[in-house]
């Protein structure tokens, strides 16, 4: 059974309230995995209609980020370092699957692995995450909601 996970108001990859942003909604799958549905829209295109790299770079930083909010939704990271393999050009306008998932936690760093998938299942890029806990003194204070983290509506 998958839960959504809760999005921000201005988020580039989640934001439901950024003019600007892709606005995809994340559920957990598994106890340490999560997936989204989406298309990019052809707004986001680098060459004519193929994705930009560094749009399909967000999708797979927000799944691997992600993954450390299945059991915790309110356990925020910063990528320390991201790789990104590209396989082969992402269209725009078409229907991809994103899944991420937890490889190891160790103290207030962990390692997870995103990928993309075209229909079919053909992997169009994959990428390997350093995640960061969020410092102590930068963690917003607050009602999560008041913050504009909440889950939205499916």
């Amino acid at each position: 059974m998958s839960r959504r996970q809760p999005s921000s108001n201005m988020c580039f990859v989640c934001g439901v309230q950024n003019p600007f942003g892709l606005r995809l909604a994340f559920d957990d799958e598994g106890p340490a995995g999560v997936g989204c549905t989406f298309s990019i829209p052809e707004n986001f295109q680098g060459y004519p209609g193929m994705a930009h790299g560094g749009v399909v770079a967000a999708v797979l930083d927000e799944l691997c980020g992600r993954t450390l909010m299945v059991a915790n939704p309110a356990h925020f990271t910063f990528t320390g370092k991201l790789e990104v393999r590209y396989r082969c050009p992402v269209p725009v306008g078409v229907e991809l699957r994103g899944r991420g998932w937890l490889v190891r936690q160790r103290g207030r760093s962990a390692r997870a692995c995103a990928e993309l998938q075209l229909a079919g299942g053909t992997i169009a890029a994959e990428a390997e995450a350093l995640l960061l806990d969020v410092p102590a003194e930068q963690q917003l204070v607050g009602v999560p909601a008041d913050l504009g983290w909440f889950v939205r509506a499916a």
